[in-house]
């Protein structure tokens, strides 16, 4: 971990108007850069304080004087900040080792904080990236502490739209073979999302939230030539895309947008021959500044503790299998 510093300067000429441009509405602008760089901003008036890793708070320093500067000729914004982080570079300079800030999510059922490293981890991640990977099994939180992050980012206005998605793939079923419209062919398949916003919201904000189109569940397929700006959107069960779904999604965000895919490798219903879209984006996206990836192990399982034991006991037969090839 790289040493910590702390700068001290003052942003001329003194101009409140100015300085709420800069900060933005509740100081989201300035909480938004700590989070990105992992650092820490304070200020009385237009004196500012950075304390943080010693290569990382020098660029945050440049970063705050061309936003000043900005700031005097045009009404700052979410995606101008994050326009601007993008171009500094300063993001790269962030040490993989930082400890990362502890988010806590407040919601309706009350405040939420990551159980673990794994899930502390995943939050920060979420927090600081525009795209971000939850991989792992199934009851280590991924999808239930995205939506929470998700319908957080909707009650604080930080995003206008929350879209949940997931590929209609199951094994042995078709959507054809199901009776109903596509609607109740569907919705079986997005239940769990439905019931993680029930949690957090409330089943009746739900409802109105969907008949207004500010919260859409959908499948995969609905998402093709759509271009989501201000939006939260999450792919979850990824696995069961294949490499083209996973190339469309992630080229569909937009300016002021985050997405989340979370999926488990072990639990694909593509049929063999087809390669999953996660595996790929695995390994083509690993080293793609600006995205992240979280890996949850059995250890993270926060449902009954025998979940933990079976995936532990599958994860095992697994690697037997791998090296000596399945048994007959």
């Amino acid at each position: 971990m790289s040493a910590r510093t702390v700068s001290e300067f003052t942003l001329d000429p003194a101009d409140s108007e100015r300085l709420a441009n800069l900060s933005g509405p509740f100081d989201a602008h300035l909480r938004m850069i700590e989070l990105r760089l992992g650092v820490e901003i304070a200020n009385r008036g237009n004196i500012f304080r950075i304390d943080g890793p010693e290569r990382v708070v020098g660029e945050a320093e440049k970063l705050l004087r061309r936003l000043w500067k900005d700031a005097a000729e045009e009404t700052l914004d979410e995606s101008a900040i994050h326009l601007a982080l993008t171009e500094t570079g300063a993001e790269q300079l962030v040490a993989q080792d930082i400890e990362p800030q502890e988010v806590a999510i407040r919601v309706k059922r009350g405040t939420i904080r990551g159980r673990g490293v794994n899930q502390a981890k995943y939050l920060h991640a979420i927090a600081t990236h525009d795209i971000n990977f939850g991989i792992g099994p199934a009851g280590t939180g991924k999808t239930f502490l995205a939506v929470a992050s998700a319908v957080e980012a909707l009650n604080e206005s930080r995003v206008q739209r929350l879209i949940l998605v997931r590929p209609a793939v199951e094994a042995g079923e078709k959507l054809g073979f199901l009776p109903g419209d596509l609607t109740q062919k569907v919705d079986p398949y997005l239940r769990p999302l439905y019931d993680a916003l029930y949690e957090m919201l409330g089943v009746e904000k739900v409802v109105k939230l969907l008949e207004r189109n500010v919260i859409e569940i959908a499948p995969l397929a609905y998402m093709r030539g759509r271009t989501l700006n201000d939006a939260y959107v999450i792919l979850d069960e990824a696995q069961n895309t294949t490499i083209e779904q996973m190339k469309m999604f992630l080229t569909r965000i937009g300016y002021g947008s985050t997405a989340v895919v979370t999926g488990d490798m072990t639990q694909g219903d593509l049929p063999k021959h087809i390669k999953s879209g996660l595996k790929d984006a695995l390994e083509v996206l690993r080293n793609v500044n600006g995205i992240s990836f979280t890996f949850f192990e059995a250890k993270d399982v926060v449902r009954h503790p025998l979940v933990a034991r079976i995936v532990s006991a599958y994860d095992a037969r697994d690697a037997k299998d791998a090296q000596s090839g399945p048994a007959a």
